[in-house]
């Protein structure tokens, strides 16, 4: 029942002369549809004559002496002055058009594409793993440890990368909830599910984004590009090949690509959650549609509804998170089955001493002093030395 109710999504498809580029495109610009024509009452008691000018005239009337028509064409397309009763920002906006393009977007194209992408990325590293294997220390250990990781680097690392698991975890049962969940389990199972989701989500952000900081300020230095990355991509970082060792500071190129990813993205999608989580308070497409404007010279819109504000939001809020996933899939492979050595960097904070030398040689010679080519004799015993 799980794997059919996946399939229904991930086979689901918009109506077909909308497609899901179009659908996002409508979105973003905040398109109003062509408001249909007026039609006469068929009832001829209703209609208008010189005898009863006033026959239609009344509550939501279409065709008396008044155009109420044109009425609500003005309200829809926002050129009519709006005064309610309640106040607030998003109040005066009575007909919010844009709002079915999202819908539809958000329950189609945009959760088949994001499902695709990460069943793709989970397809493409069981492939990779199938083809390449286990990547492993090729030299003999030698029963030395050096310390890769200090506590707080650690630290840092598992808030954020704890944190973001949960907000992955709940942000895809919020998402999916009502295309798949709901059709699996029911409102009643789905309920507390989506409530327990969003607190969580909600509140768990705030130690994502602590860790965010955390890990730029302690790491950014080590992660600025140079010449060293461009030769480990130009060589594959020795992934695609035994016996392929390319050199490497205390991050390599795939490392940094990681980490500034971490960091572009994790900063984007904590300024889309706070829209979200503060509704009306920020105005972020607008300011950003006008810079747009500005240095392209396109015609995003630059005023728009309250309500457009949020599902611009909470689509972009969405799609980088896909990504994102999608990254840190890559990001837990390579750092748990995909290389031997590698977990116990960020899990004691040691590694052997042969691995620094094959993976980092660069930064071994940096904070030991000694050349990673020289001859390191087998250990003798059992024990294990840690080296500093």
């Amino acid at each position: 029942m799980v794997a059919d109710s996946f399939a229904d999504v991930m086979s689901h498809e918009p109506p077909a002369q909308e497609s899901g580029l179009q659908l996002l495109g409508q979105l973003m610009r905040g398109d109003a549809q062509p408001t249909p024509p007026v039609t006469q009452a068929a009832d001829p008691a209703l209609a208008p004559s010189a005898a009863n000018p006033e026959a239609t005239v009344g509550p939501l009337s279409i065709g008396g002496a008044h155009n109420d028509a044109e009425i609500w064409s003005a309200i829809r397309e926002g050129r009519a002055a709006i005064d309610t009763q309640v106040r607030g920002p998003a109040t005066a906006t009575l007909i919010q058009d844009a709002g079915m393009p999202w819908l539809t977007f958000r329950h189609g194209a945009m959760l088949q594409w994001g499902g695709w992408l990460l069943l793709g990325t989970l397809a493409a590293l069981a492939l990779f793993f199938l083809i390449r294997g286990r990547i492993r220390i090729e030299g003999h250990a030698t029963g030395r440890l050096i310390e890769r990781f200090a506590f707080i680097e650690r630290f840092g690392h598992w808030l954020t990368a704890g944190s973001f698991i949960l907000l992955a975890i709940t942000g895809l049962l919020v998402l999916f909830g009502r295309v798949a969940l709901i059709p699996l389990f029911g409102h009643q199972v789905y309920s507390p599910i989506a409530i327990a989701s969003k607190w969580v989500h909600n509140n768990v952000s705030w130690a994502f984004m602590l860790g965010l900081v955390m890990i730029f300020v302690m790491w950014v230095a080590q992660n600025i590009p140079n010449m060293t990355d461009l030769r480990w991509l130009a060589k594959g970082g020795g992934l695609f090949s035994k016996g392929t060792h390319v050199h490497a500071w205390k991050f390599n190129a795939g490392q940094k690509m990681i980490f500034w990813s971490v960091i572009i993205l994790g900063a984007s999608i904590s300024v889309s959650g706070l829209s979200l989580m503060f509704p009306f308070d920020f105005h972020l497409f607008s300011h950003t549609f006008g810079f747009i404007n500005g240095i392209l010279g396109t015609s995003l819109p630059e005023t728009m509804a309250p309500q457009h504000e949020m599902q611009l939001a909470q689509t972009w809020h969405a799609i980088v998170a896909f990504v994102y996933i999608a990254i840190i899939f890559c990001h837990i492979y390579i750092g748990t089955i995909g290389m031997q050595g590698a977990f116990d960097a960020m899990g004691s904070g040691d590694v052997e001493v042969q691995w620094a030398r094959e993976h980092h040689d660069l930064w071994y010679e940096e904070v030991t002093g000694r050349s990673a080519h020289e001859h390191i004799p087998p250990p003798q015993g059992q024990a294990t030395t840690r080296h500093s």
